[in-house]
């Protein structure tokens, strides 16, 4: 149970830091991160992302939300308190495909965030060049993945990995 504890204590103070940006200055140094699910509790992800997604909703940049599961609902997006104005969704064809876009995407300083849902795990190259984007760009670059994905159970390369299956 302490160790839960220390976890949630972890997870808010890093999302507390990531949300406390100025929202007129982009992340200042960029970054990739993880976001482990569970799709039978779509809440504790709405939980952990939305506070940080409404915070960067405030900058001028969009966010860009590429390949999720679901297409977003112009009503989803007003409850949530997104942006309407801001936020863009767009298919890709598997993996290959959205970390290129999502490069693309995090190198052009268009985007205050990337959320880009892959199955499997990325090489560390390609895991290196989103980092490299987000830095140019300035942005967060969220890695989306469900906990069913298979990919190795190790520590993240680079960023936090939250595993919102801990916090129910």
């Amino acid at each position: 149970m302490r160790t839960h504890s220390l976890k949630s204590q972890s997870v808010s103070r890093t999302l507390h830091a990531a949300a406390s940006v100025p929202s007129t200055a982009p992340c200042a140094s960029g970054q990739i991160s993880e976001l482990i699910y569970s799709e039978n509790q779509p809440g504790m992800t709405q939980l952990l992302l939305l506070p940080l997604l409404q915070q960067l909703g405030t900058q001028s940049r969009w966010q860009l939300w590429l390949t999720p599961p679901q297409k977003l609902s112009r009503d989803w997006l007003q409850r949530s308190g997104l942006p309407l104005d801001k936020v863009m969704q767009s298919p890709s064809s598997g993996a290959i495909n959205t970390v290129e876009a999502m490069i693309k995407a995090l190198q052009t300083g268009n985007y205050s965030v990337v959320l880009g849902w892959l199955a499997e795990d990325i090489s560390e190259v390609d895991r290196r060049r989103l980092q490299e984007a987000a830095s140019s760009g300035q942005a967060l670059g969220l890695i989306m993945r469900s906990e069913n994905s298979i990919f190795p159970s190790g520590r993240p390369l680079n960023g936090l990995r939250i595993h919102s299956s801990l916090y129910h």
